[in-house]
């Protein structure tokens, strides 16, 4: 059985097209006349939110054959998110969500259409990083119109009008397989302003034959093919050490409180890890990502949770401070988490100049040769796409 994964697909590949030849011109619920094409101008007109989202979710193929595209894709999730991390909305900085799904697994219950909720919708970067890391594959069948509409259903969906909702599925059997019709899937998330993206691990013959084109045309998404064997090439810069050396003076700014402290920083350095062991640019592109404001860690972290509620240190019981803390008065402890905040300030400043060189030199790389025909170029263009036609504006 062939298999392939969505993720995966999200990073790496070939060749892709749209999904839709109107994609720029429709809008689920906004646009029912086509031929007038109201639908950039109403998302433009819209007012903001007052939480703004944008949310993806990653459907992937873990069937048999797909640990390269599992590779592919950690290797591509650093890179999407600092993508999204460049979206504004009116100047501000929209909430970015992430869940992931796995299908098509026979270790998963035929009962549930062999289809599992890996992460709901969360903007704990961390913890989609680790289950990421965690999928495993093994030989099963996948339905595709099974595991959108569970997508659909299950995960909280925002409602507001300026968020951006997006859904990427990747695979290589039929897109037409299981019970659940993929046409009516499709049309219940549409109802939801939820844009539907098909990723075909094969030629691009191959997946129109087989409804993959048909799922994206239908779902006002975009198509793409990719070659799942594919490695990913990476460009390495002068500047991935020093923001290397700077996430880990970073890291030294992160103070674990209550139940979940310990365990979160420890899970944020095993994510750093995970990352260094992709790649140096890998780790990198993570680095940056946690020098942006999209990583936030509130939960867990005092300076985060400070920065959220001035009156947070009010609130939390001594027992709950970091131990190191215990024992300071209030007015030590507003003092140490002052300097750590002011400390990250700095340090994330200094990681943005040096992530916008990182960048000009790698794109200035690109033009050199011929750029590499991956996912993570693909979903960038699809999601700066979307960002355009529901009025955000990207930001390098």
């Amino acid at each position: 059985m062939k298999t392939k994964i969505i993720f995966a697909s999200l990073l790496l590949g070939t060749s892709f097209c749209f999904g839709s030849c109107d994609f720029f011109k429709k809008e689920p619920k906004q646009n029912p006349d086509p031929e007038n094409n109201p639908g950039p101008e109403l998302a433009m007109a819209t007012t903001p939110d007052d939480d703004t989202k944008i949310q993806v979710a990653l459907l992937l193929d873990t069937s048999n054959s797909m640990d390269g595209l599992i590779d592919q894709a950690k290797s591509r999730l650093w890179n999407i998110i600092n993508t999204l991390t460049t979206l504004k909305y009116e100047g501000k900085n929209p909430k970015i969500e992430i869940a992931l799904y796995e299908y098509g697994n026979d270790g998963l219950s035929a009962t549930s259409n062999y289809i599992r909720q890996v992460a709901p919708l969360t903007t704990d970067l961390d913890l989609i990083s680790e289950k990421l890391f965690s999928l495993r594959t093994n030989g099963g069948s996948e339905y595709c119109g099974a595991v959108i509409q569970d997508a659909t259903k299950q995960l909280s969906w925002g409602k507001g009008k300026t968020n951006m909702k997006l859904l990427y599925i990747a695979g290589n059997e039929p897109f037409n397989q299981g019970s659940i019709n993929y046409k009516e899937a499709i049309s219940d998330a549409l109802r939801n302003d939820i844009y539907v993206n098909t990723i075909f691990c094969g030629g691009s013959i191959e997946g129109i034959d087989t409804f993959w084109k048909d799922g994206a045309d239908k779902g006002q998404g975009k198509y793409f093919n990719i070659n799942s064997d594919e490695k990913v090439r990476y460009i390495v810069t002068p500047y991935d050490e020093k923001i290397s050396k700077c996430n880990d003076r970073l890291n030294s700014t992160y103070m674990g409180y209550g139940a979940q402290g310990y365990e979160k920083k420890a899970m944020q350095a095993e994510q750093d890890k995970n990352a260094e062991s992709v790649s140096s640019s890998n780790y990198a592109e993570r680095a940056v990502s946690k020098s942006n404001a999209v990583y936030k860690n509130e939960s867990w972290d005092l300076v985060d949770r400070v920065k959220e509620d001035k009156s947070a240190l009010q609130k939390i019981k001594k027992e709950e401070l970091p131990k190191e803390l215990q024992n300071k008065s209030p007015q030590e402890i507003k003092a140490i988490v002052d300097q750590k905040t002011q400390e990250r300030e700095t340090i994330q400043k200094e990681m943005a100049q040096l992530a916008k060189q990182r960048q000009d030199y790698i794109d200035a790389e690109n033009k050199k040769g011929k750029k590499q025909d991956d996912l993570g170029n693909a979903i960038a263009s699809s999601i700066l796409g979307f960002a355009k036609i529901k009025g955000y504006t990207a930001e390098k």
